[in-house]
């Protein structure tokens, strides 16, 4: 076997290290003599699409991914578009209802309250700690729209790394899917006599914090290299751990920044064909959520940079965003709330409480709704046409996963806006042919973002993931798009370029990260631009 030596700088001393090995071919004898590759690839693609449940499909895929990567990978790239919502949003969520009922092997780490005080250990029981460089890291206790799930949540860490490497060809070696144990307030999961996880009530307030402070910190020490993305946790606790330590540590959360700059995008592209058939100004837009979570207050501080990018103070940016929760319109002077929501209460509206959805869009006159309240079918047809009849192309964002929570279909959007609607949802839904025209439907789906983020932070060696980052990522992909995919209406580019799209965000994400001086990869700076762009796309894994 031939041993290859590749040079690398450490600390100005010029090193070798061995480079990644391929996969040796099995011996003579262990495969059958006529077996080939591409025939093989066809084999499994007829095996996965025999399955008549996608529940049964993930199952597959999971055991070809665990006895044959490079295959399961290839697959994924030549089919991008069928196995994302298999690997992922929607049957994620069914993977992960069943999760303790469907559990074969392991697969991530699990880390537990009990382990409070011996985390290192535990950490170190991980094999490839030198190769590490992401991990996505889930309590389980928001999973998609499904709720607290506890240890259930792990395939929301292991979907979510799949996505990295397709999407961005982060190395299947440095990724660590990992599910901390903290108990679970569902009680269904506590019952059932096949759960994975801790029979406990959940741990919250001061001693979570310690917990995690001790996670993060010895996290950091055994894996210096490595970006940390936080992925459903609950509301409150999203924001005050990506808070504790984005300028501590390389971190972010997905649910929070990730959500919001793929709607970001989509809203660029959707505001330009808007305002281009209304003739209204494109700092004119009223946007109104449905929805006041994590998720939706953390895209609307995201949906300030719309406005900012054209022009707009920060507070005449905050004054274009409305907010609707289980009360109504969320103001002032409707007494206490939840600390996250404070920053878009409206302070001019003082009136008696508006709960109905349609007097707020009366009230309001928005130019795009977007829902992230998990609460299906919220967008009647009344709110739809209310919609239609006060703009001529509405924008109409049903962004609640998985598919069976999202607040209207593709169907109904179209059906009750004469198929005028400027329409993403966070769920696939299929494309429509209204009025002898093929109409297709945006995903707004946190994919476009992240895989090229993080491969943009790992590639700098960033020491925190900052905003103008998270903003440089929805701008690369907002001018993503080819004139085929906007000459046919698309608010998002084609999935199937997600290797491309990614190597172009993650030029951008590096770009800021110089630009804020918190790249430790300096070498970078002095390449030009299509330099970069081509040192990224040289360090994408193929299967």
């Amino acid at each position: 076997m031939t041993i290859i030596l590749t040079p690398y700088w450490s600390n100005g001393v010029q090193r070798l290290k061995m480079a990644i090995q391929p996969e040796p071919k099995p011996k003579p004898g262990l495969i059958p003599p006529a077996f080939d590759e591409d025939i093989h690839a066809l084999r499994c693609l007829n095996q996965l699409r025999s399955k008549d449940k996608n529940i049964e499909k993930y199952i597959y895929l999971s055991m070809l991914k665990e006895q044959n990567s490079s295959m399961f990978y290839k697959l994924c790239l030549q089919y991008m578009s069928e196995f994302t919502s298999l690997i992922y949003t929607p049957t994620v969520g069914d993977a992960c209802l069943q999760y303790s009922h469907i559990y074969r092997r392991p697969e991530g780490l699990f880390i537990s309250i009990k382990d409070k005080g011996n985390i290192r250990e535990v950490i170190r029981s991980w094999t490839k700690i030198d190769k590490a460089r992401i991990s996505v890291v889930t309590d389980g206790s928001r999973i998609l729209g499904l709720g607290d799930l506890g240890i259930n949540g792990m395939p929301i860490s292991i979907g979510k790394l799949s996505l990295y490497i397709a999407g961005a060809g982060i190395r299947p070696a440095s990724t660590i899917p990992i599910c901390l144990d903290l108990g679970t307030n569902n009680q269904k999961c506590l019952d059932d006599p096949l759960y994975l996880g801790l029979r406990q009530k959940r741990i919250t307030g001061p001693a979570m914090t310690e917990f995690m402070d001790e996670f993060m910190h010895e996290m950091s020490v055994a894996f210096p290299k490595l970006l940390v993305q936080f992925e459903d946790f609950s509301t409150d606790n999203a924001f005050l751990y990506l808070e504790r330590y984005r300028n501590k540590y390389p971190v972010f959360n997905d649910d929070i920044q990730g959500t919001g700059a793929v709607v970001l995008s989509g809203l660029i592209n959707a505001a330009r064909l808007s305002s281009a058939a209304s003739g209204r100004p494109i700092t004119d837009h009223r946007i109104l959520f449905f929805g006041a979570g994590s998720a939706g207050t953390g895209v609307a501080m995201q949906l300030m940079s719309f406005f900012t990018l054209n022009g707009l103070s920060q507070y005449q940016a905050r004054e274009r965003i409305w907010f609707i929760d289980s009360q109504g319109l969320v103001f002032d002077a409707r007494g206490p709330m939840a600390e996250h929501k404070k920053f878009f209460a409206r302070k001019d509206y003082n009136g008696p409480p508006l709960t109905g959805i349609l007097d707020i869009i009366e009230y309001v006159k928005p130019t795009a709704l977007l829902g992230l309240s998990t609460i299906s079918n919220a967008f009647t047809p009344d709110v739809i046409q209310a919609m239609a009849v006060l703009n001529q192309r509405p924008i109409i964002f049903p962004l609640s996963n998985p598919v069976c929570l999202s607040e209207c279909s593709f169907q109904d959007a179209v059906d009750h806006t004469s198929g005028q609607v400027l329409f993403a949802s966070g769920s696939p839904f299929p494309a429509i042919e209204y009025d002898d025209r093929t109409l297709y439907p945006g995903q707004g789906n946190n994919m476009y973002i992240f895989p090229g983020m993080g491969l943009g932070a790992i590639l700098s060696r960033v020491t925190s993931l900052t905003d103008s980052m998270v903003e440089a990522s929805s701008l690369g992909l907002a001018g993503s798009l080819t004139e085929e995919e906007r000459s046919i209406g698309l608010l998002y580019p084609r999935i199937e370029r997600i290797r491309e799209i990614s190597a172009q965000i993650a030029t951008q994400v590096i770009r800021a990260a110089q630009k804020e001086g918190v790249d430790r990869s300096t070498n970078l700076r002095s390449m030009s631009d299509a330099e970069l762009f081509e040192f990224v796309s040289s360090k994408m894994w193929n299967p």
